[in-house]
C-alpha cells in the first residue's frame, strides 16, 4: 500500500473513494495521451502490476482508471491477456493554417465525399462575416471527410461567389479547397479566426459521421482570410472527437 494510499484509508469512506477517484482520473489522463497517440506500439498497456509501480497507486486506482478508458472505447481488458489499446487520434495542429489532407498526409489518405453543392442565398451572419451585401448568393459546399476510409468530419462550407462558382469547376473528391482557394484567388491564404467547442451530434450527424446519437463531436467553426485580409471562406467542421485531436503550441506575451 502506498502512502497516499495508507491516508487515504484512515478518512472517512466517501472520502477515501472520492479522493481514489481523483487519482484514478489522473492515472487515466496520462494513459490517455499514450493510448490515443500510438505510444503502446505491441497494443498492449503495461500490466497492472507496472502501473502500479509506475504511478505510485494501489491496484484498484489502477483499475479504475483502465475501466474509464475502457467506457470511453479506448482500450479493453480481455482476461488471461491484459488490457489492449483498441483507439488512436489523429493529431491536427492549430499553429499553421492548412487543410486536412495537407494535416494528415503523414498518417493515410483523406477522401472527400462531396454531397451538396451550388448557389445558396445566406443567412444576414453568414453575409456579414463574409463581408458580402445581403442577399447576395454565396456557393455552399457540403462534405464527408474520411481517413483511410473512417469518417472523419462532416463540413458545411460557404465561399463568397467569385470565388466560389470557379472552384465548383474543380474536383473536390482530390483536393483541399484551400489549396484550390489560393490558386484561384492569386494569392496565398492570410490568417483564420477559429472556435472549437463540443457539440452533441444530431441525428443526421450522427448518421452521415457514423457515430451514435448524441455523441460528443468537436465542433470547429473556421473564418478564413486571404493574404490581403478578406474573408472568403467560413467553415463549421463537425469532426468525431474520438478520432482526432487539437493541438498547438501557445506563447504567453507580455504587455
Amino acid at each position: 500500500m502506498t502512502r497516499s494510499d495508507f491516508t487515504a484509508g484512515a478518512l472517512p469512506l466517501a472520502d477515501a473513494r472520492r479522493l481514489r477517484a481523483d487519482r484514478a482520473r489522473q492515472v487515466a489522463d496520462v494513459l490517455r495521451r499514450q493510448v490515443l497517440y500510438g505510444e503502446f506500439r505491441s497494443g498492449a498497456l503495461p500490466s497492472e502490476a507496472e502501473l502500479v509501480r509506475e504511478f505510485g497507486t494501489s491496484r484498484n486506482t489502477v483499475r479504475e482508471a483502465l475501466d474509464l478508458l475502457r467506457a470511453e472505447g479506448l482500450v479493453e481488458r480481455c482476461p488471461g491477456v491484459g488490457t489492449l489499446a483498441v483507439a488512436e487520434k489523429y493529431p491536427h495542429g492549430l499553429e499553421r493554417l492548412l487543410g486536412l489532407a495537407e494535416t494528415l498526409r503523414e498518417h493515410g489518405e483523406v477522401a472527400n465525399e462531396v454531397r451538396t453543392t451550388g448557389l445558396i442565398t445566406p443567412s444576414r451572419e453568414i453575409s456579414a462575416r463574409l463581408r458580402r451585401p445581403p442577399g447576395e448568393p454565396v456557393v455552399y459546399i457540403e462534405r464527408i471527410r474520411r481517413l483511410n476510409g473512417l469518417p472523419l468530419s462532416l463540413d458545411l462550407t460557404y465561399i463568397a461567389r467569385d470565388l466560389g462558382e470557379p472552384l465548383l469547376a474543380e474536383d473536390l473528391a482530390r483536393n483541399d479547397i484551400f489549396v484550390l482557394l489560393e490558386r484561384i484567388a492569386g494569392q496565398p491564404l492570410g490568417l483564420a479566426e477559429v472556435t472549437l467547442e463540443a457539440v452533441n451530434a444530431d441525428p443526421h450527424s450522427a448518421a452521415t459521421l457514423d457515430a451514435p446519437r448524441d455523441a460528443a463531436l468537436l465542433m470547429l467553426e473556421r473564418l478564413t482570410h486571404l493574404a490581403d485580409g478578406r474573408p472568403v471562406d467560413l467553415e463549421f467542421i463537425r469532426f468525431r472527437g474520438d478520432r482526432i485531436a487539437m493541438s498547438g503550441t501557445l506563447r504567453r506575451t507580455h504587455p
